[in-house]
């Protein structure tokens, strides 16, 4: 029988070699999708690195462009000229975004007031219901209980023999007082809860703006966007900012010294009056209301007009008589209004 068992071995040798195989397997299926994960996470970091790379080499090809401009006395102040236009052009970025920021913020806020003044007016409504009823359970479980002292007093006030024949009937008196007595007070306390859950309730999330709001945010926005882009206009730099903007460096020529030197006297003239020459607020609005008249929308669900339907541009003179002309803001994204409207 020993021989038998060293040639051929024995069931727990070969459940002892079967786990281990098992476990070899799943070791190895595990290591396999360890190392393909490292792999796939090498071929991403050289993408990475292939990216920054590009980066950095188109950045290096930008700074010895500039840096040839510079040197080049036909080009050196075309390229101060250049960056003063494009400061102008973040300005008036900067300007668009944090009125619309500071608008949508104002509306949602308002909003929100609204929504928890109406919750709070419900839930306000709901405890006083609950405390009429609340009232309404004290007052019968008080007339109860003066109702269980007075039968109780008659019965005190009987003689031992009527007491005796009437000891049924008044035992099921006073149990049944009691029982009512009883339930009001399981009642009352239920109420009580009611109403200090009603008093625990979170109040509501902060709800998306709708269409109509985001619609008159829009619009106020492009408002907005008309008042600057008229006081770069006064000075016919309004194109020259947005094209600075959006174009590279040395793309533009200014003219020579003496028109760049022009140039850059009034671009530090609109910079100073940019941050002290804002319109009032009574004008704004009426250019909202102006291009509210004129906006189109492509669908109901569509909070941003269609760009030809706003391309009125409203001027006001000093006689408060509206002067109508064309530019297309929206359409042509002036000041990346396109990236800060709500949509």
């Amino acid at each position: 029988m020993s021989s038998l068992t060293a040639i051929f071995g024995n069931s727990e040798d070969k459940a002892q070699d079967s786990e281990k195989l098992m476990d070899l397997y799943w070791n190895r299926a595990e290591l396999k999708k360890e190392f393909a994960a490292l792999r796939k996470e090498q071929h991403w970091l050289k993408d990475r690195i292939k990216e920054r790379d590009g980066a950095m080499a188109r950045l290096q090809q930008k700074l010895e462009h500039l840096e040839n401009l510079l040197l080049d006395p036909q080009w050196a102040h075309n390229v101060v000229v250049f960056f003063q236009l494009r400061g102008l052009a973040l300005r008036s970025e900067a300007k668009l975004a944090k009125f619309a920021e500071q608008l949508k913020q104002q509306r949602e806020k308002k909003q929100q007031t609204s929504i928890l003044a109406e919750w709070n007016e419900k839930r306000a409504a709901e405890i006083a219901n609950i405390e009429q009823q609340l009232h309404e359970t004290r007052e019968t479980v008080h007339r109860l209980e003066q109702q269980l002292q007075s039968e109780r007093h008659r019965i005190t006030s009987m003689s031992g023999f009527m007491r005796f024949i009437r000891r049924r009937s008044i035992t099921a008196t006073l149990d049944g007082l009691a029982e009512q007595i009883d339930g009001g007070a399981q009642e009352e306390q239920a109420l009580l809860q009611e109403i200090e859950q009603i008093q625990d309730r979170a109040p509501p999330d902060a709800a998306g703006l709708d269409i109509p709001t985001k619609r008159s945010i829009n619009l106020m926005v492009l408002a907005f966007a008309q008042q600057l882009y008229l006081q770069l206009a006064e000075d016919d730099v309004a194109e020259l900012v947005k094209e600075a903007g959006e174009k590279s460096v040395g793309s533009i020529n200014y003219g020579s010294h003496h028109d760049c030197n022009e140039l850059l006297e009034r671009v530090n003239v609109l910079i100073e009056s940019m941050e002290r020459n804002n319109e009032a607020a009574e004008t704004l609005q009426r250019r909202y209301i102006l291009l509210s008249e004129k906006a189109l929308f492509h669908g109901d669900a569509d909070a941003v007009p269609v760009a030809a339907s706003v391309n009125t541009l409203f001027r006001f003179d000093a006689n408060g008589v509206v002067h109508e002309s064309e530019a297309n803001l929206l359409g042509e994204n002036y000041w990346g209004i396109a990236k800060v409207l709500s949509r």
